[in-house]
C-alpha cells in the first residue's frame, strides 16, 4: 500500500514543523547535554586551570595568542523504542481526526526529536499481537520509513501491550527510552510493564478523546465496542461521566505504580510544542 498525497502533506507538515520548533527551542540544549571527550567537536574555547592537557590546540593557540582547548560533545549512543497502540479502539474520534491519526503524529513527532539528537530510534506497532516491528536506526530516511509505517498501519484486533511489552524485552536493548502511545484501555500488562520500567527509562503518551471522559446528555445513547463488536445502550448523564472519569483516574494510577510517567495528549489539542517541552524537561542528559 502506498502513501495518498494527504497523508503525504501531513508528514511534510509534521517534520517541518517539529524540526522548525527544535531549532527554536533545543539547539544547545538536547544535542550537547554533555561535554567531554567525545567524538564530535563542539567549539574551541580559553584553557582553564585543569583542563586536559591533551586537548589543547597549539595552532590556533599561537594564531589568537591564548592557550585554546578543543571540547567534545560527548555520544550517547541511546535507543528510543517507540510503541504505538494499532488497535480498533484507536479508529474512534469525536471531531475531524481518529485516535489512529493523531497517534501516528504524535509517535512521528517522538521519532523527530529522538533523530534530531542523534539517537537511534525504533518502532513496534501492536494491537492483539505485534504487526510491524522497525529496528532502530538513525538517519532521517530511517525516520521517514518509521513515520510511513505508522500512517499506512490499519488499526484492528483488541489492545494487548503486553505483546509490545514482551517484544521489546526480546530486542534486549540497554537503556533505552519507551515511548508507549496508546489509549491503555488493554490490562494484564502491569507486571511486565514494572519490569521494563526498572530497566529502561519509560513514557507512557496518553491519548484519548474528549467524548471517552465525558459524554454530553442526550438521553440514551446505543454504543458498541469496537475491538469486541459488542453493543449496548447507555444512559448519558452525570452517572456514566463519573464513571468515565474514574477510569481515566484508574488507569493514570496504574500507570505511574508501574514507576512510568504519563504525558496526557487529548486528541484535540496541539501536541508537537507539548511533546518538544517534555522533552526538555526529562532527556537534557
Amino acid at each position: 500500500m502506498r502513501l495518498n498525497q494527504e497523508v503525504l502533506r501531513k508528514i511534510r507538515h509534521i517534520e517541518i514543523q517539529t524540526r522548525r520548533l527544535l531549532r527554536g527551542t533545543l539547539i544547545g540544549d538536547y544535542s550537547s547535554a554533555q561535554k567531554g571527550s567525545g567524538l564530535e567537536f563542539d567549539q574551541l574555547r580559553e584553557y582553564q586551570v585543569g583542563d586536559d592537557v591533551r586537548f589543547i590546540d597549539w595552532n590556533a593557540s599561537a594564531r589568537s595568542d591564548k592557550i585554546l582547548v578543543k571540547q567534545y560533545i560527548e555520544e550517547r549512543n541511546r535507543t528510543v523504542m517507540i510503541l504505538v497502540d494499532c488497535s480498533a479502539s484507536m479508529l474512534y474520534g469525536s471531531s475531524e481526526h481518529l485516535k489512529s491519526q493523531i497517534c501516528a503524529q504524535i509517535a512521528s513527532v517522538f521519532a523527530l526529536v529522538a533523530d534530531y539528537g542523534k539517537d537511534t530510534v525504533g518502532a513496534i506497532l501492536f494491537a492483539d499481537t505485534v504487526k510491524a516491528v522497525v529496528p532502530p536506526k538513525r538517519g532521517r530516511q530511517h525516520v521517514h520509513a518509521i513515520m510511513e509505517t505508522l500512517f499506512l498501519a490499519v488499526p484492528s484486533g483488541t489492545t494487548s501491550l503486553q505483546s509490545a511489552l514482551e517484544r521489546l524485552m526480546s530486542l534486549q536493548k540497554k537503556d533505552a527510552i519507551i515511548v508507549i502511545v496508546s489509549d491503555f484501555f488493554g490490562q494484564g500488562y502491569e507486571k511486565t510493564l514494572k519490569v521494563v520500567a526498572r530497566h529502561h527509562e519509560v513514557i507512557a503518551v496518553k491519548c484519548t478523546d474528549p467524548r471517552e471522559q465525558q459524554l454530553p446528555e442526550c438521553g440514551y445513547l446505543p454504543v458498541v465496542d469496537p475491538e469486541t463488536g459488542h453493543t449496548g445502550v447507555v444512559a448519558t448523564g452525570s452517572g456514566i461521566n463519573n464513571l468515565l472519569r474514574t477510569h481515566h483516574e484508574t488507569v493514570n494510577a496504574t500507570i505511574r505504580a508501574c514507576g512510568v510517567d504519563i504525558l496526557d495528549l487529548p486528541i484535540d489539542r496541539p501536541f508537537v510544542g507539548e511533546i518538544i517541552r517534555f522533552f526538555r524537561r526529562r532527556m537534557m542528559y
